[in-house]
């Protein structure tokens, strides 16, 4: 019977994520909830839709209760309330998410609703486990027989919840230290510490600008591509660059990382003029940039690409980086042998993030992030981009999925045919009409 006992684990754990949100909405009721909040309430759906709907339902109603029913007539209408409750629950936690994320999520009526959402979430998954454990099993372990028990076993086994595997499957890799840092004992999942390498950094109070650009222009032979645009970065901002092709976003990043040269105006980083230093000696002041298309070294195995970019690091550091991105993308690591270009193409873009972050960049610069990816791994790879937002990592990214940009940007400038056409806080910016209409087809 160890898929009871597989089972009864996972139950413990929805249990202490429940309770976690169960306080999340605790926190939202009595008004202290902040950006964090919304953040941690989207990891947890991420979740109970990535784990529990896909994996833990699905084996229950696909295995466990269809050899229940092979046994035996009994209890037929508890197993159809099992079964509705699990089909339901992907429609609950995507309720959550989509509260969690919209552009007016501090709204009075969204954050009275979302509290109202989480009690019932609650409610809802207690009544379904308390079923489970009071009915279903004491009749599994009445009606199998040991052939069923090896089958069933041998099923549940052959998988874990991420939460409390040391390296779960790729698709719910980083929840286990998401979830963690995000609610430390006693509220969230026991740890005593911050386990994650990235760690939220606090801000000092009124700081000067990370990086400025004024007035710059740029081009290719006798086209100019950039007309006098300036732009401005805070520290720990994640600052959203939009606009339709040919703008001049990639460009604008290339002059920044030095690969392009300015015809005119100047860039400066913490107020020191930069706009003539070599890209080498930008990367030495910490900025790094994700180019377009990814760009791994296909033929080199995965860790040499990580190798590549903490060149300019001391080699007694390079150990302690590559730990701490393969903490953050523990597929780079299963396969950290294996040529680069055996990855696909999510996993491509992990390895050139990671590559990235191990030069230990102050900027970052992503460049078009999403590009040729399919919709679920897009999501995944803005999730990423928020949590390295979350640890304070300052960050420029250039991208034409302009909805899902703007949504996670605290600021943004919009790029039209080389000139900054509006900027703005990125959430005002998704409301505006002239933005709605130019940029997100509505």
């Amino acid at each position: 019977m160890q898929a009871l006992a597989i089972i009864l684990s996972e139950h413990r754990t929805m249990r202490m994520v429940g309770g976690a949100l169960s306080a999340l909405g605790a926190q939202f009721a009595d008004g202290t909830a902040d950006d964090t909040t919304f953040h941690t309430i989207e990891l947890i759906a991420d979740y109970f839709s990535g784990f529990r709907d896909l994996y833990h339902d699905a084996w229950e109603s696909d295995v466990l209760f269809v050899r229940i029913r092979e046994r035996t007539d009994r209890g037929q209408d508890v197993l159809a309330e099992l079964e509705l409750h699990h089909r339901g629950a992907y429609q609950q936690t995507e309720r959550l998410r989509q509260m969690a994320v919209r552009p007016d999520r501090g709204a009075e009526q969204n954050i009275a609703e979302l509290v109202d959402e989480i009690a019932l979430f609650r409610r809802r998954m207690d009544n379904h486990l308390r079923l489970e454990e009071e009915f279903c099993f004491p009749l599994a372990r009445e009606v199998l027989i040991d052939e069923d028990w090896l089958q069933v076993n041998d099923i549940f086994a052959s998988r874990t919840d991420p939460l409390t595997h040391e390296y779960p499957a790729e698709a719910m890799a980083l929840l286990r230290a998401r979830i963690t840092r995000l609610l430390p004992a006693p509220v969230g999942l026991g740890a005593r510490e911050d386990s994650v390498p990235l760690a939220p950094k606090q801000m000092s109070g009124n700081p000067e600008a990370m990086l400025s650009v004024v007035g710059l222009s740029s081009g290719y032979g006798r086209i100019e591509v950039l007309h006098g645009v300036s732009m401005q970065i805070m520290p720990g901002q994640l600052v959203a660059l939009v606009g339709a092709n040919g703008a001049g976003k990639t460009t604008l990043l290339r002059c920044i990382s030095g690969v392009q040269p300015v015809s005119r105006g100047s860039i400066s980083m913490h107020g020191e003029p930069i706009t003539f230093d070599e890209a080498k000696n930008r990367v030495r002041a910490g900025i790094c940039q994700v180019p377009e298309g990814r760009h791994v070294f296909k033929p080199m195995s995965i860790e040499d690409n990580l190798r590549l970019g903490g060149y300019l690091r001391p080699a007694a550091e390079i150990r302690t980086s590559l730990e701490e991105v393969y903490a953050l993308f523990p597929v780079l690591r299963e396969r950290h042998d294996q040529p680069a270009g055996v990855l696909s193409g999510g996993q491509q873009q992990m390895l050139a993030l990671g590559r990235a972050l191990m030069g230990k960049p102050k900027l970052l610069l992503l460049d078009e992030p999403s590009m040729g990816l399919a919709p679920l791994v897009v999501a995944e790879i803005f999730r990423n981009i928020r949590l390295l937002r979350d640890a304070g990592i300052t960050i420029l990214l250039v991208e034409q999925n302009a909805r899902a940009a703007l949504a996670i940007a605290d600021y943004a400038y919009v790029l039209e045919t080389g000139n900054v056409a509006l900027e703005g806080k990125g959430a005002d910016l998704l409301r505006d009409d002239q933005v709605r209409r130019a940029y997100l087809g509505m």
